[in-house]
């Protein structure tokens, strides 16, 4: 007799399990194999809680089967999903996923009392002046003098950043992070960025050169479900 092909396989690494699941199959199959797995697999509860990845591979994973999934491999399992992943996504959420991206450039001068708000990255080709804003979901990158007010992540993008080719801002914000002009030098800096700095959880102005230490992937996308 032939041995039945496994529906769910798990991989041991150092951070925790991979856990793939075979895309061909119903998902009530793949969670019913999956659930005699956990309950054979259990760490005992004086043992550290483990940390799993899901693979889907070309599954999209509607929201009843996700909470299945966070069922069984939950904490009273001694289980804990760090990160649910998948290469198949719905039309709209490519598309949203593709309008927020975006680079939009715009060609203007953002005079006082004027507010340029975009979807995804802003490339302006001009001066923020005084009393102008721009905001964006995304970066901000200024090819000109930002005199008046940046507003980069405006959904809650804690990773987003601000560049500008000279930076005397009245104002800095990244998601809901604000930082004023007497944080920066009072001369202004020439092709900076302002991003949030985790150690001292505020923005800060630093080198360009920072954003590959602490962006190593600025493009891409990669749909990721994290814990919780």
């Amino acid at each position: 007799m032939l041995d039945k092909k496994q529906l769910v396989t798990i991989k041991g690494t150092r951070e925790g399990l991979i856990l793939f699941i075979d895309e061909t199959c119903s998902f009530n199959e793949a969670i019913t194999e999956l659930h005699d797995k956990i309950n054979s697999s259990k760490p005992k509860h004086d043992e550290p809680i483990v940390s799993v990845t899901v693979k889907l591979g070309n599954r999209y994973l509607k929201t009843e089967h996700e909470e299945r999934l966070r069922e069984i491999i939950s904490i009273e399992n001694r289980f804990e999903i760090y990160a649910i992943e998948s290469d198949v996504i719905l039309k709209e959420d490519a598309l949203r996923w593709k309008e927020n991206s975006d680079v939009k450039i715009v060609n203007r001068i953002i005079r006082s009392g004027q507010v340029l708000n975009i979807s995804g990255d802003l490339l302006l080709i001009g001066d923020v002046n005084p009393g102008g804003k721009v905001i964006a979901t995304g970066n901000v990158y200024i090819m000109g003098n930002l005199y008046g007010i940046a507003h980069a992540g405006v959904n809650g993008d804690q990773n987003a950043f601000i560049i500008a080719s000279y930076m005397k801002p009245t104002q800095l914000r990244i998601a809901n992070y604000i930082s004023r002009a007497p944080d920066y030098e009072s001369e202004g800096v020439y092709m900076e960025c302002g991003v949030i700095d985790d150690e001292q959880d505020k923005i800060i102005i630093d080198r360009l050169q920072v954003l590959a230490r602490k962006r190593l992937e600025l493009n891409g996308f990669e749909r990721r479900i994290q814990n919780g």
